[in-house]
């Protein structure tokens, strides 16, 4: 009999305990924020503001030009600074040039040249010669040229108007025989990843994906990164294709580090009172607290407290908690436009039965069972 005693006066003292479960939060603890139309209608509007399209205006060219606007004070955190113009190649260290004067093959270091099949001459010789770390580049005759930052058409003329001391009305062809100055870097999920070199075409952020052999199954399009200047910029593909937004008109910069990181990295995880507690993997940068329960099996029925789900989200100003009421048929609406976001944590608590229940299995240990099985024999 005592069992039952126990059973008649525990329920008045875990009355509190499941209150205590149920209670605001205390100082110090984060907020609980109800998932309504209201709230989902403003984190909409920012999320639309913040990144139309997904690319910031600061990283698209404006109607006419291809030069990126310089930043500014307060642009989004995801705007990149300044970068190139889209214009003719500028020269710079490390550039191997091919350099022909016609008429003067000494110049070029050739004595010689082979006759082709019907014994004319195949042309002038070009000879190729490398700008130092200082942007300069030594020719005989017109002695050190300060060729760094200048395009392959004025490299041509500086060199004509020096040689013109000495020839009269010299010809020359200056050609760039290897592009080493201006380098990107890729990492992440691209079939080869490393060092890219711009040449006289302006390197875009699709065009260097595409030269390292593009991404991989796993890499997530919504979340790459560029780096440039010391500060890391978030560029998300998915969300510019579908605002109709080509993303290549973003033109990269000498020095920009470019990772495309795996899918693996956003993860949701979703635990407590579900059937399969898990942690998922975003699609694409997108998952809505609809699918992440869906995709856990759903809410389970015997110990799931439907009127206690909630997200967990760490942003700057520390964690922030989301509580959404999935008892009414129009939860799972709400739901289903509640955009969750890498690592967040969504957890369904239990019913306040599921834990009395775990209480007193707790306590008395098989007592709970044996005492059922006695009033339910015949």
């Amino acid at each position: 009999m005592h069992i039952f005693i126990y059973l008649l006066l525990l329920p008045l003292c875990l009355a509190g305990c499941a209150a205590d479960l149920h209670r605001a939060p205390g100082p110090g603890e984060p907020d609980v924020i109800p998932i309504t139309e209201e709230l989902l209608a403003a984190q909409g509007g920012h999320a639309a503001a913040g990144a139309a399209g997904g690319l910031p205006d600061e990283l698209v060219p404006a109607a006419g030009s291809m030069a990126i606007p310089p930043s500014t004070v307060g642009l989004a955190a995801d705007a990149l600074p300044a970068g190139p113009v889209a214009g003719p190649y500028r020269l710079g260290a490390g550039d191997v040039l091919a350099i022909t004067v016609w008429d003067h093959p000494e110049l070029t270091g050739a004595v010689a040249r082979d006759q082709g099949g019907d014994g004319g001459a195949l042309g002038p010789p070009a000879a190729s010669f490398v700008i130092d770390q200082d942007g300069m580049l030594e020719f005989p005759f017109a002695g050190k040229l300060q060729l760094a930052g200048r395009t392959r058409e004025q490299a041509r003329s500086l060199l004509v108007a020096r040689l013109a001391r000495y020839f009269r009305a010299p010809r020359v062809t200056v050609s760039v025989q290897a592009y080493r100055s201006q380098r990107v870097y890729l990492d992440g999920e691209v079939k080869a990843p490393g060092l890219l070199a711009i040449n006289d075409i302006p390197m875009t952020l699709l065009e260097a994906i595409n030269r390292a052999g593009g991404m991989l199954p796993g890499a997530d399009q919504s979340r790459i990164t560029v780096e440039r200047g010391g500060q890391r910029h978030r560029v998300d593909l998915v969300a510019a294709l579908r605002g109709g937004r080509h993303p290549a008109a973003l033109l990269l910069a000498d020095g920009d580090i470019v990772r495309v990181p795996p899918r693996d990295e956003s993860k949701v995880f979703v635990g407590g009172e579900v059937l399969a507690p898990r942690a998922l993997t975003m699609h694409d940068g997108r998952l809505t607290l609809n699918e992440a329960l869906g995709e856990a099996g759903g809410i389970s029925p015997q110990s799931g407290d439907a009127g206690q789900v909630y997200v967990v989200r760490h942003t700057p100003q520390g964690a922030r908690v989301y509580r959404l009421d999935a008892r009414p048929a129009r939860a799972m609406a709400l739901a289903e436009q509640f955009e969750l976001r890498p690592r967040d944590v969504v957890y369904v608590a239990a019913s306040p039965l599921a834990n009395w229940h775990r209480t007193i299995s707790q306590l008395f240990p098989g007592e709970l069972s044996s005492a059922v099985g006695a009033t339910t024999r015949p």
